[in-house]
Parts: C-alpha cells; sequence; structure tokens
C-alpha cells in the first residue's frame, strides 16, 4: 500500500487533513486510525459524553503519573480512539479563543498563525447556526448550533453573573468573548457531529482516500533522515506502507510525540536509554505538556429542576431510547449550555478564567448510569460551576515507557508547579462563590457541598484544590512550533519536523501555548491551516 499523504490519526485535525488533501483526485491520501469505525449509535448522543469519557469503548484511557502538587493522584486522561477521535466522545463546546492568543503566536515567529491568518480557516471549517458574517463561516463541514433547553438554572446563573458585576455576551465566538452566556457545541438535529461525520463521510467515496481502522502505527521508517515508509500493526498483521509525498503525524499531544520517540526523533539521551537509534536529535519533544485544570464549585439545589430525575436507570434508558429516535428530549443536548469568560483580575487586558455550569451534580458526585462512583456527600438534585485557568504556567512533559509501542507513555503534567496557577484558580474558586450568592440563586440555593462552608481561607482553598482538581482535557503543545532559531521547537511555522524530512505534525500537540478556549475548534482549525500550507508547498 502506498499513499502520496498518509495522515496518521483520525481525530480532530485527522479528518479535516483527509478530505481537504484528498480533494485533489490526483493525490492518494491513506488515513490510518488506531481505533475502530464510528458505527456505535451511542457516539451520536450529546448527554452520552459523561459515559464514553469513562469507558474503554473508543478511548485510549490514559492516566498521569502522580501528580506532586495533586497529592500524588494520578488523573485519568481519556482520549479519543475511533474514527472522529476526541471530537467522538468530548463535552462538544465550541469556542476558538481570543485574537490575542494567535496573535501571541505571531509574535513567537510564527507570522502564518496570527489571527487574521486562523480566521479563514476557522470560517471555512464552520457551519455556524446564525449563517456567515465577517466571524463566522456559514456552509463548512462543521455544524456548529446553540442548544436552548429551557432549564432557570441557565438563566440563574448569567443573571446571577451580570449581578455579581461581569459582563453578558451574546457569542463567546463574537466580538467580545468576555461575559456569561450561552456556549455553542458541535452539534446539530439533537446528534453529536464528530470530524469523522462532518469531514470524512461526505468524503469516503473518493477512489483516491483510503482509510484503515485499527491500525497502530509502530514506527516511522526513514532512509538517512526522509521518510519513507510506516510500519504499522493493522488488527495485528505486520504492515509497511510506503510514503510518496509525507507523513503526517494526527495523534494528538499524546501519542504524536510518544510516535517521533519510538521512531529516533528526540531527545537523543532519552532516546538512548531505551536503546532506541537517533535519527534525529529534537530535544523539545515531548517537553511543553499543558493542560487546563479545574475545580467545582457544587450547591444542593432546593427544587428538582435539575438532571437529577432523569438519572434513575429507566428514565436514563428512555431518555436514551428517545434521543436515538426522535433526536429530542433531555439526551439529545450535553447540559453544559451556559458558561463564562472572566478576569481574575480587574487590571487585566482579556479573561484569564473560563467556567461552564451545569444544572446537576458532577460525575464525581452522581450516580451516572453505566459508570461506578464511590460514596458522596449528597445523592440527589445539585448544581455545580468549574472553573480553570486559561492559560497556565505549569508546564509537563511526555516520555517513553519503553521501546515497546504498546507501552502507554509516561504522562507527567506537573500541575500547580506554578505559584500564578495557584493563586488564579484561588480566585476562580471565590469568583463562582460570589456569583452563586446573588439574588437568581436565592430560591434554588442549599448548602454548599464543594468545597463546604470549611474551606474559607487562601490556604484551606489551595488545600482543597489540590484534593479535587481535575483535568479538563485539554492536552497541548508536546510537539510545539516555533520560528527560526527557536531551538526548543519540534516543528517551524509550517509544521514540519526539525532535522527530517517529508514528516509534519498537525494537531494540537503543535500548539506553541495554550489558546484561551476549550481546543477543540482550534485543532480543527489548524487542520484546515495545515491543509493550507501543504497544498501551497
Amino acid at each position: 500500500m502506498k499513499g502520496d499523504y498518509v495522515v496518521v490519526g483520525a481525530g480532530s485535525a485527522g479528518c479535516v487533513l483527509a478530505n481537504r488533501l484528498s480533494a485533489d483526485p490526483q493525490v492518494r491520501v491513506i488515513l490510518l486510525e488506531a481505533g475502530g469505525r464510528d458505527w456505535n449509535p451511542l457516539l451520536r448522543v450529546p448527554l452520552m459524553t459523561g459515559v464514553l469519557l469513562r469507558n474503554r469503548h473508543a478511548n485510549w484511557f490514559y492516566h498521569t503519573e502522580p501528580e506532586p502538587n495533586l497529592g500524588g493522584r494520578r488523573l485519568f486522561w481519556p482520549r479519543g480512539k475511533v474514527l472522529g477521535g476526541s471530537s467522538a466522545i468530548n463535552g462538544m463546546v465550541w469556542t476558538r479563543g481570543l485574537p490575542s492568543d494567535y496573535d501571541g503566536w505571531a509574535q513567537m515567529g510564527l507570522p502564518d498563525w496570527s489571527f487574521e491568518k486562523v480566521l479563514p480557516a476557522f470560517r471555512r471549517a464552520e457551519r455556524h447556526h446564525g449563517g456567515a458574517d465577517d466571524l463566522h463561516g456559514g456552509d463548512g463541514p462543521q455544524p456548529i448550533s446553540r442548544p436552548n433547553t429551557p432549564n432557570p438554572l441557565f438563566d440563574a446563573f448569567v443573571e446571577a453573573g451580570r449581578m455579581a458585576g461581569f459582563p453578558v455576551t451574546d457569542d463567546f465566538n463574537g466580538p467580545r468573548q468576555e461575559g456569561f452566556g450561552r456556549y455553542d457545541f458541535t452539534t446539530s438535529g439533537g446528534e453529536r457531529w464528530s470530524t469523522a461525520r462532518a469531514f470524512l463521510d461526505p468524503v469516503r467515496h473518493r477512489p483516491n482516500l483510503t482509510i484503515v481502522t485499527k491500525a497502530h502505527l509502530v514506527r516511522i521508517v526513514f532512509e538517512g533522515r526522509r521518510v519513507v515508509a510506516l510500519d504499522v500493526s493493522v488488527a495485528g498483521r505486520p504492515t509497511r506502507i510506503s510514503v510518496g509525498r509525507e507523513a503526517i503525524l494526527a495523534c494528538g499531544a499524546v501519542n504524536s510525540p510518544q510516535v517521533l520517540m519510538l521512531s529516533g526523533v528526540g531527545d537523543a539521551d532519552e532516546l538512548s536509554r531505551h536503546g532506541i537509534p537517533v535519527v534525529a536529535d529534537v530535544k523539545g519533544v515531548g517537553r511543553n505538556l499543558r493542560d487546563h485544570l479545574l475545580v467545582r464549585v457544587e450547591h444542593v439545589c432546593t427544587e428538582p429542576v435539575t438532571l437529577h430525575s432523569t438519572l434513575r436507570g429507566d428514565r436514563a434508558a428512555a431518555a436514551l431510547v428517545r434521543a436515538m429516535a426522535t433526536k429530542s428530549g433531555p439526551a439529545a443536548s450535553f447540559p453544559l449550555e451556559v458558561g463564562a469568560f472572566v478576569r481574575s483580575d480587574p487590571a487585566l487586558d482579556t479573561p484569564d478564567l473560563q467556567s461552564h455550569f451545569l444544572p446537576g451534580l458532577s460525575t464525581a458526585a452522581l450516580r451516572l448510569p453505566f459508570v461506578k462512583r464511590p460514596p458522596v456527600k449528597h445523592d440527589g438534585h445539585g448544581f455545580f460551576a468549574n472553573i480553570y485557568q486559561l492559560r497556565p504556567e505549569s508546564t509537563g512533559r511526555i516520555t517513553l515507557r519503553s521501546a515497546d509501542h504498546r507501552d502507554a507513555p509516561v504522562i507527567r503534567p506537573n500541575y500547580l508547579s506554578s505559584p500564578r496557577d495557584r493563586q488564579v484558580l484561588r480566585e476562580g474558586v471565590k469568583i463562582l462563590r460570589r456569583v452563586f450568592a446573588q439574588a437568581p440563586f436565592d430560591r434554588f440555593r442549599g448548602p454548599e457541598l464543594s468545597p463546604g462552608p470549611d474551606v474559607r481561607t487562601d490556604a484551606e482553598i489551595e488545600a482543597w484544590m489540590c484534593r479535587t482538581a481535575d483535568t479538563v482535557f485539554h492536552p497541548v503543545g508536546t510537539c510545539r512550533m516555533g520560528g527560526d532559531g527557536d531551538e526548543g521547537a519540534v516543528v517551524d511555522g509550517r509544521l514540519r519536523v526539525r532535522g527530517v524530512e517529508g514528516l509534519r505534525v498537525v494537531d494540537a500537540s503543535v500548539m506553541p501555548r495554550m489558546p484561551s478556549s476549550n481546543t477543540n475548534a482550534p485543532t480543527i482549525m489548524i487542520g484546515e491551516r495545515a491543509a493550507d500550507l501543504i497544498l501551497s508547498a
């Protein structure tokens, strides 16, 4: 088997690349995915996110090493392993970040990644519910909708934010991101739209596109420093795929650096410890790992207006059947419908905190159907909001566990190692408490479950954060791009891997800094932007 372009990983960026590159009928494109096909109907039900994230189906099911600043806890890191990748199991929130995020990338020596340059890529991907305008696309492959589920708690959260002194925004992807408002989602007609459904399904018929599932990349094969083939295990059978023009890694922030290191591209000292021959000594591979870390403020709800009533076994089953049959009902949307972008300090120029509100208890405190959980303080009606620092300073690393591709890599995020991160997250907790204390919550507000009435001082809040903080599932940066002279960069501004030829990385791992948002939309943009760069080469 031979392809002009061989894309490894059918996730948020990989599906975009397969679509855009195969639009030229003269180009042969092969798309490899370690997981299976997205045939399971549960992958289309929005409310199944909580189950899919905590189930081995369609999931790499990674865990971190014990985190020293989180009491030695190992955090669970789900990553999508199916056509669509993490877009098939995520929370579906569509936020793009601030223009200053991308202008900051440009100022790091990456002029092709300014907001002016990336905005057309965002717009090309989008089929926005409001139609096309200067900031939104209207006829792209990816549907973007805004659910409007009637629940008084959603309105209470937005109004409480306004009463607490924060602005209200009509569109988190509009001219003003800051404020309280409603999120957009990668859903349409009561169903999830992963990138496999949005970008792959319309082009699967193309004769020049081959999609191979259950294809686990073992190593990249080089002649000298030029990529010539990929050794792949396809459903357990060794297979060699020849590469004509380029191999493109779109495996994500965990797997892309792992594959590079297994293939001899990485820190030479690290590779030598595992007996891996060095092809290129690129010391930045696996470094610069960043992730969003959240905490939750939770309350008992004094009125029966939350998700709790839906979670009883018979009602959950009925909601699931209704969602699959009619694309309607409580399971046909994901209930993080409202949230906020706020500043921890009014002196800041831009928001540095993001929040999502849910009219129910967190999965750490409620009984999800089909998911086991430990005993909790309260098993009834409740609500919570999470909050996390948008641009954390704490930096971690991905390293190899062994030279065997079947062994999961070592994940060390190094959360809360920066004092600044601790300070910002503490302020976030105080902001949520202030919001929940406002009059719109008076009729709903029961006792605070978390952090709890005994947690008040900065030291107490910080200790509680270390005991309870969790990932938002947004790892980035482990194959970061950089301009000329940036010795720590893994790829250049055109996403070509340094020190070798015929190899690019196109996924969230190339982000030099975290965007001020959820990461799915920026990753899709990277796929679109990379297609431009590849086709214009």
